[in-house]
């Protein structure tokens, strides 16, 4: 090579080292410039300025300012996303705005929880999910929607095992009922149909007890034995005289006692008024009553009664005497307490 060549080779040689790292250190180095994974919520009500207002909090300068070059270049603004979309501590912008223009997210463990009613379950899976807890509420108590699922507004809440479950944060309403009707169907596999089966139950009927067992007590010990206890009592017609079905009834769920005058409430959801299990679980069930009452001991107690000492477990009987002596030595502890 002659020396007029050479002199202007190795500038240009330069400079195009100098553009080669001026673009990886914009759109291939880590964007985040952070040890850990970062993500990114991008809702219904974005746009393409408040992703980069999103994006400022988690990202370098020149990683954002990379990801603005591409979304001007590639009409990002035309095809915002929703979705919950992680950024590697190693991630360039490049990839990153790759991810994220074409909706590849990652999902993210959604632990059911077990509350009580069918709002408080919507305004749980809410805060975890791209769901309005009104929408979500309305939907589980639309009759056809339920109906397509085989449930109704009371029992649909049986389809809901709290587990814990790989899932798109912007999972729509009847994405998320088609997936927890897969995983119900999963949970209720041939061994735990068969034992529903030899009690004559159905696994509505068995998750509506054990949701009665799971406000009984959560010991989970116990909950076997409170199980064949109320087993016996829908044996013989009997019923079940639970105080949580009361409180359910009622509404009021702070309560720590039960006093008489509320066992006359008007609710089918009254165990003390209505003979058999009430019209649907009173909470999400959990997979231990669940099979508690699937692998429930069998004895003859028809009586129990919260034991005098607040441990949490119950003295059973197999008389209403015995019960009558169990109940007065819990009640004289309740008023020692000062417990109303």
């Amino acid at each position: 090579m002659k020396v007029t060549e050479r002199k202007y080779v190795i500038p240009a040689l330069v400079c195009l080292l100098i553009i080669a790292v001026c673009i990886y250190y914009f759109f291939f180095s880590s964007m985040t410039g952070r040890p850990d994974k970062q993500y990114l919520y991008i809702d219904t009500d974005d746009n393409a300025d408040s992703v980069f207002t999103k994006l400022r909090d988690i990202s370098s300068d020149h990683g954002l300012f990379a990801f603005q070059t591409l979304a001007r270049h590639f009409n990002y603004d035309q095809k915002v996303r929703t979705g919950r979309y992680a950024i590697a501590p190693s991630e360039g912008a490049f990839m990153a705005f790759r991810h994220i223009k074409n909706g590849l997210q990652e999902p993210l463990n959604l632990t059911v929880p077990t509350p009580r009613t069918i709002d408080k379950l919507s305004a749980a899976l809410s805060q975890k999910l791209m769901l309005d807890s009104l929408e979500l509420s309305a939907v589980l108590k639309d009759s056809a929607v339920c109906q397509k699922y085989g449930y109704s507004p009371e029992t649909i809440i049986s389809m809901f095992v709290p587990n814990t479950y790989d899932i798109y944060w912007n999972v729509t309403p009847s994405a998320l009922l088609d997936r927890m009707q897969k995983e119900c169907k999963k949970f209720w596999n041939t061994d735990r149909m068969k034992k529903a089966e030899a009690l004559k139950m159905t696994p509505i009927e068995v998750t509506t007890l054990a949701s009665i067992i799971d406000e009984e007590t959560s010991n989970d010990d116990e909950k076997p034995m409170i199980a064949g206890m109320y087993y016996n009592r829908l044996q013989s017609d009997m019923p079940l005289q639970a105080d949580p079905t009361v409180k359910f009834a009622i509404g009021d769920f702070s309560l720590r006692r039960i006093y008489n005058n509320m066992l006359f409430v008007n609710s089918p959801y009254n165990t003390y008024r209505n003979i058999g299990l009430p019209p649907g679980p009173i909470r999400v069930a959990s997979i231990a009553g669940i099979d508690a009452v699937l692998n429930m001991v069998h004895h003859d107690y028809l009586y129990m009664c919260a034991k005098e000492d607040f441990s949490g477990t119950h003295n059973f009987a197999r008389t209403y005497q015995e019960h009558l002596v169990n109940a007065a030595k819990y009640s004289a502890a309740l008023n020692k307490r000062g417990i109303k």
